[in-house]
């Protein structure tokens, strides 16, 4: 007769098999959902396209055959390479979020912490407005010079404070957004050329209307070794984000692994960022909804928040080219309607910060609060 505790060793290790299910299942059902989503958004457009057309110019196109027609310049040269970068930007975004989240202790933590908006989009406005380049690719590499000038502003500001913990980052990077976006709003205030200062103010809302391919490219493998790396490293932001006493009980210096994580992320989502422009709440909100559907160990959310991302953002866009077509709208308007009401319902339902596992002793927080201080 079995012991009362293999007992509860058996049952703790069919709980664990089934909770994996779960999530495997979950997983799988997102990335279902999310293929046959951008299907759809491929058929969708001025000019209908059956879903067996956009197949066929699918399977033609990778087997280098020629498939002609509309339905070729339609799908592959305009619809698809947009759709792909919702995809790349959506999941990094949203995966980015879950880790800031993690590392800041905030539930309202976003990828854009460290100023990477701010500085992408100064660095936009100036090879518009100052240079007065129109090459969409010295736009996105200026972005991308922009965003990585801010992350390394921000880290020298911290490593400076007199304060520890990852409060120290959250007002270095409160700071040097607000010092860049000063900057932005000047260079489009001084600018005498208006449909310049309309292009600027059109990306800072975010846009996949133009999609250059080395960009795409780019976001791509940064996205894929990024999500890759963030999920293998889940155990660590599960401790990082029970507290600094609760890591370095299991041998992590918090404060260095903390640096190390977001100096990387936001990287990672400043090459997204210079791309697609500003696009906001992703980051935000879907790392919550992942925690409601697979739990709270990153192992989990972060999969669960890329697919999620990537998801929405594919929607959003579908809808931001389709709605007042033949204008746009920018994408960052649609996520930001989509955004709000779900982060209210989410605060209403008193959700809070659940990203990792509570330290022993300690209950989870119950609301969304500001990272406490850590001592030193």
């Amino acid at each position: 007769m079995a012991s009362p505790s293999e007992v509860s060793a058996v049952s703790i290790a069919r709980g664990f098999r089934a909770r994996r299910r779960r999530v495997a299942l979950s997983l799988v059902l997102l990335a279902c959902i999310l293929v046959a989503v951008a299907t759809a958004a491929a058929c969708i457009g001025p000019v209908p396209i059956a879903p067996a057309d956009v197949v066929r110019v699918i399977v033609a196109e990778l087997s280098g055959d020629d498939p002609g027609g509309p339905a070729q310049t339609i799908v592959w040269n305009t619809r698809l390479p947009r759709i792909l970068m919702a995809i790349v930007a959506g999941a990094m975004l949203a995966a980015a979020g879950a880790v800031f989240q993690a590392l800041a202790r905030n539930g309202l933590a976003d990828p854009y912490l460290l100023g990477i908006n701010s500085g992408a989009s100064t660095g936009a406005a100036v090879v518009v407005l100052v240079v007065g380049s129109g090459s969409a690719l010295l736009f996105s590499g200026g972005a991308l010079v922009g965003a990585v000038a801010a992350i390394l502003l921000v880290l020298l500001l911290s490593s400076t404070a007199g304060t520890r913990g990852p409060f120290r980052i959250v007002l270095a990077g409160l700071a040097v957004g607000y010092a860049l976006n000063a900057v932005t709003s000047f260079l489009i205030f001084w600018s005498d050329s208006p449909e310049a200062a309309r292009s600027v103010l059109f990306w800072l809302l975010g846009s996949l209307a133009s999609v250059q391919p080395i960009a795409l490219l780019a976001a791509g493998a940064i996205t894929v070794l990024a999500l890759v790396a963030l999920t293998s490293a889940g155990p660590l932001l599960d401790a990082l984000a029970s507290g600094d006493d609760s890591a370095r009980s299991v041998g992590i210096d918090p404060e260095r692994m903390r640096l190390l994580l977001m100096a990387a992320t936001s990287a990672a989502v400043g090459v997204v960022v210079a791309g697609v422009g500003g696009i906001g709440f992703l980051g935000l909100v879907v790392p919550h909804l992942a925690r409601q559907l697979v739990g709270s160990r990153h192992r989990a959310i972060l999969p669960a928040s890329a697919l999620l991302g990537a998801l929405l953002l594919v929607c959003a866009d579908t809808v931001a080219r389709t709605a007042l077509a033949p204008q746009e709208i920018p994408v960052g308007v649609i996520t930001g309607v989509i955004g709000a009401p779900v982060l209210l319902l989410l605060l209403r339902g008193g959700h809070g910060h659940r990203s990792g596992p509570a330290p022993a002793g300690r209950p989870h927080p119950k609301t969304l609060s500001l990272p406490r201080e850590s001592t030193p």
